[in-house]
């Protein structure tokens, strides 16, 4: 995932922007009047959200319909429940460049005599 796509949705107003159009799509002069920003803010923030990958533009006639990429924007939610969900090891203390006065003082701090290792050799 890029750091674009977290500074996109960083926004109050992009993320705003990209909850009303969850459902249908809009063109920046409706998204402008519902959001309560100018037709200029509202694409700028679009131009942001399009480059980051979480919408898309179709042409409809003169006017250009912004819809949500769904695809993305589940990829963005899987590589966030990963994050999510990943198993947390303990520290391992100076491995990791902190100063012992730090380190065992750390509440995930476990010495390696009292560790458990596992089969593979992780923790």
């Amino acid at each position: 995932m890029d750091a674009n796509v977290l500074k996109a949705l960083g926004d109050p107003h992009r993320f705003e922007l990209l909850q009303m159009m969850a459902d249908r799509s809009y063109c920046v002069r409706a998204l402008a009047r519902r959001s309560q920003l100018t037709a200029s803010a509202v694409s700028q923030h679009l131009k942001i959200l399009r480059e980051a990958g979480l919408i898309y533009g179709i042409r409809i006639g003169y006017y250009t319909h912004y819809r949500v990429d769904q695809e993305a924007l589940g990829q963005v939610i899987a590589e966030l429940e990963a994050i999510r969900s990943a198993q947390r090891k303990p520290c391992d203390g100076p491995f990791y460049g902190c100063p012992e006065s730090e380190y065992v003082r750390c509440k995930s701090y476990v010495p390696m005599e009292e560790r458990d290792k596992t089969e593979d050799g992780t923790c």
